[in-house]
């Protein structure tokens, strides 16, 4: 039991962890990597999985020449993508279902209407907005799935914003993650990277009770 309580932690935080995993299993944490952004973004149960700070980490050790740029950019994006993809086929299979208000166990209902209103103020644009903004990043393709959005247009949206949201976390690292100030303090960073993640959701919840209470 504690053996397995270990690797989930390695799991959950394996932004954390990286450097002793890319020491220890070499290529395949190309693939760690790709199954933990896959699941970040194409599991609804999943949403507390690392992803900015994940993807801000591996662009660090890319810097470092521990991680190949090409393959990691190239696999990730592919995670980011795929994961979208089942995640919207997943919402168009359970929409009806959440239709007839049947309750899902496995899915928290605050978090689906927590990108509802995402969707209300941006539209189809929230599928890009959202790559950056934790737990709306993982509703939101489940959302788009359940709603009236066809697939053709999804993926238009799923692909650029997985372009940018991979591109800009890894260049990130890449570029600041050796600055000493920032490897000498990476929990801070990392701390740093999700509070300005979560930002827009912050601030958009205080205007609409602002508005609301005016």
């Amino acid at each position: 039991m504690q053996n397995f309580s270990e690797l989930l932690n390695i799991f959950l935080h394996l932004d954390h962890y990286l450097s002793e995993i890319i020491q220890n299993y070499g290529t395949l944490t190309y693939a760690l990597l790709f199954l933990i952004v896959f699941c970040e973004t194409g599991l609804v149960v999943l949403p507390f999985l690392p992803g900015d700070s994940l993807l801000f980490a591996a662009g660090t050790f890319a810097a470092l020449g521990d991680l190949n740029w090409g393959i990691l950019y190239g696999s990730l994006l592919i995670a980011a993508v795929l994961g979208d993809s089942v995640n919207y086929e997943v919402g168009r299979y359970f929409g009806p279902k959440i239709a007839r208000h049947e309750k899902l166990k496995f899915i928290n209902k605050a978090h689906i209407e927590k990108t509802q209103q995402f969707y209300d103020k941006y539209g189809a644009k929230t599928i890009i907005i959202a790559r950056f903004v934790p737990i709306v990043r993982t509703f939101a393709p489940f959302v788009a799935g359940i709603g009236s959005m066809s697939y053709q247009r999804f993926l238009q949206f799923n692909v650029v914003g997985a372009v940018a949201w991979v591109a800009i976390c890894l260049a990130g690292g890449y570029l600041f993650g050796n600055i000493p100030a920032v490897k000498n303090n990476f929990s801070i960073v990392v701390l740093g990277i999700v509070f300005v993640s979560i930002l827009p959701a912050v601030i958009e919840v205080i205007r609409h009770k602002y508005v609301k209470a005016s």
